[in-house]
């Protein structure tokens, strides 16, 4: 997708609303606007109706019911409910969790938050792909353990975890098994049955739908799962997240599902992959020293994670602004800081500072892969030559 002559390939962050899904929410907007609560009138029932079969979509992505979906502003919402609410709720049964050192913060920082009430988090570290050592993994758990949080596909470096053999050693142990697939959706096939999964994050803005939607699935049955709200009010999504629903997003997020379900089907997910093997072709031989971060086996088919050594890595982003990707690392005040997730798996201190995320998504062309790789095989040629000059 070109916007003012710029190629994004920034999907990993957010992705652009499919047209199919902004004329499904358009009508939400405009004449159907009513509350979905409002069980009076005509405008209360359209409304409902619509949220309702969003719910379906959902769980028919994920092989779950649609009883089993509670409705949020996104996958931080998500992850902050399904960890805190069912610590809080499990406190009685042990206070001791279990994640890994390459998770979202909103995974991190939510477990970090129930410090203070007691809870204690062994947070695992990783092997140089960002694997997880599974027998370091069971060796982490304790009779104490009410609950393991990890994503099913990595957010910067794309790897993907082995949840379903994750899963399993949770359900055999009885503890509660938490996974986040917002980067997952319409990239890898997904089944919470399968799964072994108890709560799963979902956000519908990594998926070509909008911004500020998302859910939580949470199993029915038995063992019966027990998690308390974070928001109360007016007793909405089975009383786990209170206040009133927006049926222009969660139509959005419904139709988002039903594509990403499609994408898994019409080849879609194979040519991401093919664009993002071409573009680290043309990368890898045009770069001296570049270096891909995490291995290529158990990716997500749409990532690429680079290192390119001797360059200022804020001269190459502005020398290649024509080009959306994300630096792979945060800004704080005027230093670079390191992602966390670079840190955990290895990366030396100069392929921390000079790292690339690029993501490629549904509308990116052959093109563009081409255009994007090139630019970057000449501006790193010219910011080197540019330091040397310099002497940096």
């Amino acid at each position: 997708m070109v916007i003012n002559n710029s190629i994004y390939l920034d999907n990993h962050a957010t992705t652009a609303v499919d047209p199919t899904v902004a004329e499904a929410m358009w009508p939400y907007l405009t004449e159907h606007f009513g509350n979905p609560a409002s069980s009076a009138h005509a405008y209360g029932w359209v409304a409902k109706e619509a949220v309702e079969l969003a719910r379906e979509q959902v769980a028919e992505l994920i092989g779950a019911t649609s009883k089993e979906i509670v409705f949020t502003s996104g996958a931080t919402e998500s992850t902050n409910l399904a960890i805190i609410g069912t610590a809080r709720a499990n406190a009685f049964r042990g206070k001791h969790l279990v994640t890994l050192a390459t998770e979202h913060k909103a995974t991190l920082d939510a477990c970090e938050a129930l410090g203070p009430e007691g809870f204690e988090t062994t947070v695992l570290p990783v092997l140089p792909s960002g694997q997880i050592d599974m027998a370091q993994f069971k060796d982490s758990l304790r009779e104490d353990t009410i609950l393991v949080s990890v994503l099913m596909a990595n957010n910067e470096i794309g790897t993907v975890l082995p949840v379903a053999e994750i899963g399993a050693v949770c359900r055999e142990r009885g503890i509660v098994f938490h996974t986040d697939v917002a980067q997952a959706t319409g990239k890898l096939p997904i089944d919470v049955g399968a799964m072994s999964v108890d709560l799963m994050s979902i956000t519908a803005h990594k998926m070509h739908g909008p911004k500020g939607v998302g859910a939580l699935y949470v199993r029915r049955g038995r063992p019966r799962l027990k998690v308390n709200a974070l928001i109360h009010g007016g007793g909405q999504e089975r009383g786990l997240r209170s206040g009133t629903l927006s049926p222009h997003q969660l139509v959005g997020l419904g139709k988002s599902c039903v594509l990403a379900k499609l994408a898994l089907q019409n080849g879609e997910v194979e040519s991401m992959r093919t664009k993002r093997d071409r573009l680290w072709r043309i990368l890898s031989e045009g770069i001296e020293g570049i270096v891909l971060n995490a291995g290529m086996e158990n990716r997500l088919a749409n990532n690429l994670n680079v290192s390119i050594p001797a360059v200022d890595s804020k001269a190459l982003l502005i020398a290649t602004r024509q080009v959306a990707v994300s630096s792979g690392s945060a800004c704080a005040s005027s230093n670079l800081t390191p992602s966390h997730v670079l840190q955990a798996i290895g990366a030396a201190q100069e392929e921390m500072h000079t790292a690339v995320r690029f993501g490629v998504g549904r509308f990116n062309t052959d093109e563009e892969i081409e255009q994007a790789g090139a630019l970057f095989v000449e501006k790193v040629a010219e910011v080197r030559e540019m330091s040397a000059a310099f002497g940096l």
